[in-house]
């Protein structure tokens, strides 16, 4: 593992419809002297910005060649259709890739999802990106499938979504070169792995546990010592008084009851 302590910041790449706020406020509460540093990139920029050394970590549409870079998967996103609000599609909560039998799907060049065959009809072009596609759908020109989060971010009034139940789906994932796993990495990997902050790397303040153990080695000596001891002895009887000792405490203990049957 490679040590990061001389950089400044730490640079930290997503891709559209990924929402980094919560790590990132997490990230400045445990690490509030490194600077975290986003980078905003198309999906097919993250693995560049990564190689290149422009980003440290990226959170990522997989998949990525795990030859190079190694990968955390953090989630799957739902699949939706976009379309206009008074489409007929608008009618069910639920479709499937039949219901778009006649539809024309419109494929953005930056497409996610990697589509074996798209369902449909074809579109006249593709449009450069989802952001354009989007224009698309609200001019009626056809509808388009998209990451949930992706239609969240293109929202506008006119247009709504429906859940498509058999399309391919976009897993995310915390990505970085698997030769750069520094220390502020396995930090953010904690982070949003969801640990605390004192089992992340282990790296919070612990006691070690050679510290530990005289103490627990000196609460049991004193134990033995008390316990041959008149002092121990008091402690279990509970009722001796004036430290009588040994000596008779013991016979009064177990024959108390006699003297008063003799009188």
């Amino acid at each position: 593992m490679t040590d990061q302590a001389d950089s400044p910041s730490f640079r930290l790449a997503y891709v559209p419809g990924v929402t980094p706020a919560k790590w990132v406020r997490i990230w400045e509460e445990r690490l509030p002297d490194t600077p975290l540093t986003l980078l905003q990139v198309s999906p097919a920029e993250a693995c560049d910005v990564l190689r290149d050394g422009a980003a440290d970590a990226a959170f990522v549409r997989l998949p990525v060649d795990r030859t190079v870079f190694s990968a955390i998967p953090l989630y799957t996103e739902t699949t939706v259709v976009v379309v206009p609000k008074d489409h007929v599609i608008t009618a069910a909560e639920e479709i499937t890739l039949d219901d778009l039998a006649d539809e024309v799907v419109i494929h953005p060049l930056d497409d996610v999802l990697g589509w074996s065959e798209l369902p449909g009809e074809p579109a006249f072009e593709r449009p450069r990106t989802t952001e354009d596609a989007i224009e698309l759908v609200a001019a009626n020109i056809g509808v388009l499938i998209v990451p949930q989060s992706l239609a969240r971010l293109h929202h506008r009034r006119d247009l709504t979504y429906r859940t498509l139940a058999d399309a391919p789906q976009s897993a995310v994932a915390l990505s970085w070169p698997e030769e750069a796993t520094t220390d502020l990495v396995e930090d953010l990997i904690g982070i949003v792995r969801g640990r605390t902050v004192n089992s992340t790397r282990g790296r919070a303040p612990q006691t070690p546990a050679k510290q530990r153990e005289p103490r627990k080695a000196q609460s049991g000596g004193a134990s033995r010592k008390n316990a041959g001891s008149g002092g121990g002895a008091r402690g279990r009887s509970g009722g001796t008084k004036g430290g009588a000792g040994t000596k008779g405490g013991g016979r009064r203990g177990t024959g108390g009851g006699k003297p008063r049957r003799r009188s």
